[in-house]
Formats: C-alpha cells, structure tokens, sequence
C-alpha cells in the first residue's frame, strides 16, 4: 500500500526500477503515491557513525569537504548502515562562501568563524561570485556518489542567504543575531546587496550539485527563526525566492527548512520549494494547514527523543507518522541534525520501523 498526493491509501506495488527519479524519496517530493514512506536524517552523515569520526581523524572539516573521495565514503556510511531512503551530500553550508574568497574556518566546538565579519558595501564587493571550477571537488564528489548509488537519490544542499549572512556578519555562530538585525535595519543597502550576492553565490552551488546528478536540493536557513515574520518577508524572502525559483526549471524538488520556524511557515512555503522542512516545535497536521495543500512535508521528530527508551522513540516516531498521514506528501525526518551522541543504532530501527509502519 502506499499514500497519495492526499495521503489516503492507494496501492503501488511497483519495483521501482525507474532510477532515483522512481524512488519513493522523489516520489514524496512530488506529492506522487509512494509504496511507504520514505526517511532520511539531518546530518546522518556525522559525528554519531563511529566509522565517520575513523575517516576523519586528523583531517579539517573544510578540507573533508575538499576530498571528492573522502566525500564519498562519508556519503554513503549512513546509507550502508540506516538503510535510509536518501543520501545527502556530506559538505558544509560555509564551503561556496569559502570559495568566494571569504577568509573562514570550521573551528571544532564552535562552527564556522570570520576573520574580517561584513560590515559595509565595500566588505560585500570582496565577496566574489563563484563558477563550477571554483568547487571542481563537489561535482566531482557527486559524480563518484551517482554512480554508486544506483537507484538511491542524492540530496544536494546548500545554506540559505540569510544563515549565511549571519555568519558573515556576526563573524560566527549567534544566539541573538544582534549585530545581523542591528545591518538589517539600520544599512539596509548593505544588507540587501549582501543577500544579493549570497542569492547568487548559493544559486551557482546549487546549480553545480544538479549539473553533477544530484536528484533533489535543500536549502538550510538554519537561523531563520530568529526573525519576525515581517522582518522575514521584508529582508529575507526575497532572496530565498531567487534562489529557489532560480531552479524552477532545474528538474529536481526543492526542499526548504528552518530551525523554530513555525511563524514563518506560510511565508517559507512562498519562496518557491516544493517541500518544506518542519522542526519539532510544530505539529505536521498543524504545519500543513500553514504550509498550503500544494506543497510535500519534510519532519519531524524531535533529535533528543533519540536519547529515551525505545518504547519512547517508538510511540513518537508512530506519532510523527500519524501526524504526517494526511499531508500533501510526507518524508519523514527529524525536526533538526542528528546529535553527535546519539546511538546509530537507534537510527536505525527508526528506518526500518517508518518503513514497516507506513507500507501497512
């Protein structure tokens, strides 16, 4: 049995033998009858898997993500061990920044550090667009993964305009994001030729993932919930909107998502994706009334509900696709990354429990 576009049981007992475009991962995004649901995780390929802290040893996160071959390997672990329905490309939302010219680090513990922050016009001229030569190693990462995944989908991503410029701004990780909102309303020139330029930036990483096979993109704007919704639409939407109706006629889903964005959902399902992402904050059934009828849902159990008895997990993960059951299209994931030391194990049984719920 399997779930339509309305989420009523419709059979589709079909191998699907029609390469990732037929899997039920991109059947979901298009709101297409799937034969169960399909799951994969925010950051499944990371620091909980024990054979990903082994092939990383000693090596930055920025040159990992330079590492065609290393890219690959950590790509596919969490597929060999989760089962999961879809890989994601194991990269980092600061490297098409990085190849800009951005002087950066990923420092362990921290995240993502500036040396010189944006704070005027002349800071965003220094930020130069990128080409595909510029990040040669990701097409080629995808490539090496698409020939080895077979019918299993990669998703390509990206960071969103906004996280992105929260960084640049703030020189790093913010709780408040007061000096982002402090250039938001106060430079908005600069902070409109700022986004701009990260709008183009994303779009052309983007556009390199599916030039190189990728069969679905995300677009993290991790920090979005830090905004109202009328400093969202004002100073964000815009962008996000480039970029993502900028690959309308790219020929993959586009999968949007933020971090405590339950305000911003209905405003989020305007920029042009065709799935939303859902943190764990929101219900599904109560997300897809804000979302619309026209768009896939992606969510969203909480990451720390990883951590209870099993019997717990279990009762929440049924719970999620209960929730899930009558929207336009559901994949089930959770409501942000996987936690570092969180049991892959319990990864899972989710896998294999999503499935054997969801084809009943």
């Amino acid at each position: 049995m399997s779930t339509t576009t309305a989420g009523n049981a419709a059979r589709d007992d079909r191998p699907t033998t029609g390469g990732p475009a037929d899997s039920p991962f991109v059947r979901a995004c298009r709101r297409e009858p799937v034969p169960h649901t399909p799951v994969w995780f925010m950051r499944q390929a990371g620091r909980s898997l024990p054979e990903y802290r082994e092939v990383r040893a000693g090596i930055g996160m920025l040159e990992s993500c330079r590492r065609p071959e290393l890219v690959r390997e950590i790509t596919l672990q969490p597929v060999r061990r989760h089962h999961v329905d879809a890989a994601i490309l194991f990269s980092d939302i600061v490297v098409p920044v990085a190849a800009a010219g951005v002087d950066l680090d990923i420092v362990p513990g921290t995240g993502p550090v500036v040396a010189e922050p944006v704070r005027s016009l002349a800071d965003v001229e220094r930020i130069r667009p990128i080409d595909p030569a510029d990040v040669s190693y990701v097409d080629e990462a995808v490539r090496l993964l698409v020939a080895e995944l077979g019918n299993t989908p990669l998703i390509g991503f990206a960071g969103a305009p906004f996280t992105l410029a929260s960084y640049l701004v703030e020189g790093g990780p913010s709780r408040n994001h007061v000096r982002t909102k402090a250039l938001m309303h106060g430079a908005p020139d600069v902070w409109h030729a700022l986004l701009a330029r990260l709008a183009e930036i994303t779009l052309a990483f983007l556009r390199v993932q599916i030039a190189a096979g990728v069969s679905a993109v995300q677009l993290f704007d991790s920090w979005a919930g830090a905004l109202s919704e009328a400093d969202y639409r004002r100073f964000v939407l815009p962008h996000s909107t480039a970029v993502l109706t900028g690959l309308a006629d790219a020929g993959v889903p586009r999968i949007h998502f933020g971090v405590g964005t339950a305000e911003l959902l209905g405003a989020m399902s305007e920029a042009g994706a065709d799935v939303v992402g859902v943190d764990w904050r929101t219900p599904l059934d109560a997300a897809t009334v804000r979302i619309g009828p026209d768009k896939a849902v992606q969510g969203n159990l909480d990451p720390s509900i990883l951590f209870a008895p099993w019997p717990v997990v279990e009762a929440e993960v049924r719970r999620v696709l209960a929730e899930g059951v009558n929207t336009p299209g559901h994949i089930f994931n959770l409501g942000h990354g996987v936690l570092p030391e969180t049991d892959p194990e319990v990864l899972t049984r989710v896998v294999a429990l999503v499935h054997e719920v969801s084809a009943s």
